[in-house]
């Protein structure tokens, strides 16, 4: 910021101390904005000692970087960018600087003509798929060759990508142009006032609206023409203010209209009804307050029911208010409302009204935010009623929740800013305040650039430099309101519909300027251009639109009377209506299913067909354990004795294993972290220390034949919690076949030899539900191991207790684990496992070969896991299926024919 003098030093001291003070709060509530995570980037990647290693770590990740809408980036943005990739990796920027309208956000185009400047190839998108090439044609004689706020942003001829037009009977840009007289008395400058002049536009634009769905206009839409709807129609304008101007004038029309949003329902007449009737609720003793809140459509009485019927009417009205107060304390505002609404038959009595649909919107929109409100916070009606008056006062403040909703689904004319439009698309196009330039004389502040870099003037007028700087931003401003224009006019598939009158701003306006302040064949815009006697301004108009050679059209038009103007919707033929019938057949075997759905029969109570969204870990069933205790069963006593079983301590047990750091320093210290916050999120009575002292041994158990420790695979080893969600049976597409778990069976016997510990498996399968394997499979692997070769082992962490009372290590042995693996189904996990990582080696590892990369399975029961000294193979089973068997068995759950 730019300060001069004491006021201004006052402005800057008091901005960077509010600055500070925000960060500070954020720290210490442990917040981060979208523009926190920005500066942090661009911290870290300018660092001079960490800097390039960031950037080489960022740029390691991507080969390619696209940006797209490239013009709205700011200065930060860029140097990230610049930083990270220009010259190492291919960076494409997507961008269109005539479409940089968002400076007030601090969005720069110089960013962008940065860029231009540094880039190693420059290409140019130069076909128009959106827009006819009439309307191309007749847009280019508007503003072609123009340069909007920048010698290097020109407007330059483009291609169509479809020839003529779709609109028939009309010429493809239209310009309405207003006199000076109609509009009230002419001031000293010798133009009427800019606010008659607006609300002559707006008139005169829901005339022509209506004129334009009377006539026989026709456009093309799917191939055959078809009568010209208010759905094919958006009106542009500048500011919010003149939304609602155009949206009144619409509505008395009877022409269905939407606000397509950017308007906060806190400045609009609900609001103010429904403080009303708030301050009522509160205060239902004051006759007052109780007849303002009569008056609302919540209520719905009239003037002529509060004349008639006198306190008779106050009195009931004060006793609907207290029982909704009392609704509202027992119950809450959601109850409060739902009960006015029932009452005062509200939506029956608003939709037979016009704009009944916006009213009724507005108040329902409003009533979600107070319930929001007072549920939240836990707000009372005074509380609340402050609440509100305080974002009535500041309605553009909070969240995006506060935007006005539409109204209606149907086909209707969308009124938005022009800012909202961007990346849209309308058939037909009204911009009605081109002309309008009219803005504060005396600005506070202003925003410009000064040798390159974005600053805040805010000396204010008088200040040393203030002419110049004054200037300067004036200039930008009119260079993106040229911007502004142009973005409207290229909204438009088909045609565009303009307004221009003259007021004391029309001279500077984007409108004018672009058609009557330019040299021909220069490129530069004025600042301003003269405006001539309303007939001599006639034959300008004419003039120029005959260069168009007949694109252009350009229409003198009065100013609307009195006179109501209304349009009703044609009606059309009366056809039979008949029930729609349901044809399709379900696939009843189609399903979502997982390791745990499939093998649920097998264990106690009901199994499920489909896998639940988030589910627990629930493959440790809740059954006996299989063995009998051993008193001579001799090993080193469990360190989980004193710890609970089933699958909520399970589950607990996972999630410290998934984030906990093996690289790190402090291993133990790691650990009793990672439990500590584990336990505090999952709301765990387990001791956190205690928890970490009985999982640290199992870190450091030997695991059998690779002859390592968990804490020795660091993270980039070990791949935690692998999500995947596999077709089955060609998945949403199924095949013309059937799986069953007996078909895995039959493989099992094909590739299991009599030596393998798990052969006696394939018979237990067959007592599983032969249900079909259609649809999708969904699990998460624990981890996958990467060890010398590279080879890939598949892990599970198992909490199962393999004996009643105290454990060691010797209820943990081979024989033991094999027999608990086949009691609780684990080799058919460990086979869709295996399944599931053959899969996304094969999609992303080059040259991936199952024989050489598959490594097999290790079930990892932590009970059993007592540390170094723990006998050799205890608590830890090694199945290592043949690779064939996979591959198979990947080949029948895709729906494939198998020899």
């Amino acid at each position: 910021a730019s300060a001069a003098g004491p006021p201004a030093g006052e402005r800057v001291e008091f901005a960077q101390e509010v600055r500070a003070e925000v960060e500070r709060r954020k720290r210490a509530t442990g917040l981060r904005d979208f523009d926190d995570q920005l500066a942090l980037l661009h911290r870290v990647l300018s660092d001079p000692e960490h800097g390039a290693a960031a950037c080489r770590r960022i740029r390691a990740r991507f080969g390619v970087v696209l940006v797209d809408e490239f013009q709205d980036t700011d200065p930060k943005q860029w140097e990230i960018l610049h930083r990270a990739f220009h010259g190492h990796s291919t960076l494409v920027l997507v961008g269109d600087p005539k479409q940089a309208i968002y400076a007030f956000r601090g969005a720069e185009v110089l960013s962008y003509l940065d860029a231009v400047n540094t880039s190693d190839a420059h290409r140019e998108l130069t076909t128009n798929w959106r827009s006819d090439a009439d309307l191309i044609t007749a847009l280019d004689h508007v503003y072609g060759g123009a340069a909007l706020g920048d010698p290097r942003i020109t407007v330059h001829r483009v291609d169509a990508a479809r020839d003529g037009t779709r609109l028939a009977g009309t010429a493809p840009v239209r310009l309405r142009h207003l006199p000076r007289t109609g509009a009230g008395p002419l001031g000293k400058s010798g133009y009427p006032t800019v606010g008659p002049l607006r609300a002559n536009v707006a008139r005169d634009v829901a005339a022509d609206v209506v004129a334009l769905l009377d006539s026989n206009t026709t456009i093309e839409r799917g191939g055959s023409p078809e009568p010209v709807e208010p759905g094919h129609v958006a009106i542009l304008v500048r500011t919010h203010a003149q939304v609602s101007l155009v949206y009144e004038e619409l509505q008395r029309t009877g022409v269905p209209c939407v606000l397509a949003g950017g308007t906060s329902v806190f400045a609009t007449p609900a609001a103010q009804q429904w403080l009303w009737t708030l301050q009522a609720l509160e205060q239902p003793h004051r006759t007052d307050r109780v007849r303002l809140a009569a008056l609302t459509p919540l209520l719905g009485y009239t003037a002529e029911d509060l004349v008639e019927r006198g306190d008779e009417l106050v009195a009931q009205v004060g006793g609907v208010l207290r029982d909704l107060a009392l609704a509202f304390a027992q119950s809450g505002f959601a109850a409060l409302f739902e009960r006015l609404a029932t009452v005062g038959e509200l939506e029956a009595r608003l939709l037979r009204t016009v704009s009944g649909e916006r009213q009724l919107t507005d108040l329902r929109h409003i009533a979600e935010l107070l319930d929001d409100a007072a549920t939240s916070d836990s707000l009372g009606i005074a509380a609340l009623t402050r609440w509100f008056e305080d974002r009535m006062t500041d309605p553009g403040r909070g969240s995006s929740d506060r935007s006005r909703r539409l109204d209606s689904d149907a086909a209707a004319v969308q009124i938005l800013t022009v800012h909202g439009s961007k990346g849209l698309e309308f058939p037909v196009v009204y911009v009605p305040y081109a002309w309008d330039a009219a803005k504060n004389p005396n600005p506070d502040t202003l925003l410009l650039h000064e040798d390159g870099r974005r600053i805040l003037d805010v000396g204010g007028e008088g200040s040393p430099g203030y002419g110049e700087r004054r200037r300067t931003h004036e200039a930008e401003e009119a260079g993106e309101e040229l911007r502004l224009l142009y973005v409207a006019l290229t909204r438009a598939c088909c045609q565009v519909t303009l307004w221009w009158a003259p007021s004391y701003g029309t001279a500077r306006s984007p409108l004018h300027r672009v058609l009557f302040a330019r040299n021909p064949g220069s490129s530069e815009v004025a600042p301003a251009a003269g405006i001539p006697a309303d007939s001599v301004m006639a034959e300008q108009f004419a003039s120029w639109a005959k260069a168009a050679g007949g694109l252009i059209s350009v229409e003198a038009t009065g100013i609307v009377g009195k006179k109501e103007i209304t349009w009703s919707k044609p009606q059309r033929d009366e056809t039979s209506l008949v029930a729609a019938r349901f044809t399709r057949v379900l696939d009843g075997a189609w399903r979502r299913t997982s390791y745990s759905a499939l093998t649920a029969s097998a264990h106690e109570g009901v199994g499920v067909g489909s896998e639940i969204e988030e589910p627990e870990k629930d493959d440790e069933p809740e059954e006996p354990p299989l063995a009998t205790p051993d008193p001579a069963s001799e090993g080193i006593p469990s360190t989980m004795n004193h710890l609970p079983g089933g699958t909520v301590f399970g589950t607990l047990v996972h999630a410290v294993f998934e984030i906990v750091d093996t690289s790190a320093a402090d291993l133990e210290g790691e650990l009793t972290e990672c439990c500590r916050d584990v336990v505090a999120q999952r709301l765990s009575d387990i001791d956190p220390d205690e928890l970490a002292q009985a999982l640290l041994p199992v870190l450091y158990t030997p695991l059998g034949p690779l002859a390592r420790t968990l804490a020795d695979f660091s993270p980039k080893d070990r791949l935690a919690e692998l999500d995947f969600e596999l077709p089955l049976a060609g998945g949403d597409d199924p095949a013309a076949v059937t799986v069953t778990l007996v078909q895995v069976s039959d493989l099992l016997r094909r590739h299991l030899t009599p030596d393998d510990p798990l052969f006696e498996y394939a018979d237990h399968v067959r007592t599983l539900e032969p249900v079909p394997l259609r649809g999708y499979l969904t699990g998460s692997i624990d981890a996958v191991l990467r060890v010398d070769g590279p080879r890939f082992v598949v892990v599970d962490y198992k909490t199962n207790r393999l004996a009643p009372g105290e454990l060691t290590t010797g209820h943990y042995t081979r024989d033991a684990m094999a027999a608990e693996m086949i009691r609780a189904h684990y080799p058919m996990q460990a086979l869709l496992y295996s399944v599931a990582l053959h899969r996304y080696l094969r999609w992303r590892m080059p040259g991936y070969a199952p024989k050489t990369h598959l490594g097999g399975s290790q079930y990892l029961f932590v009970r059993g896991m007592a540390g170094p000294d723990s006998p050799p193979g205890s608590g830890v089973f090694d199945w290592t299926p043949p690779a064939a068997l996979v591959t198979d068995l990947s080949d029948l759950l895709a729906g494939r024919a198998l020899p």
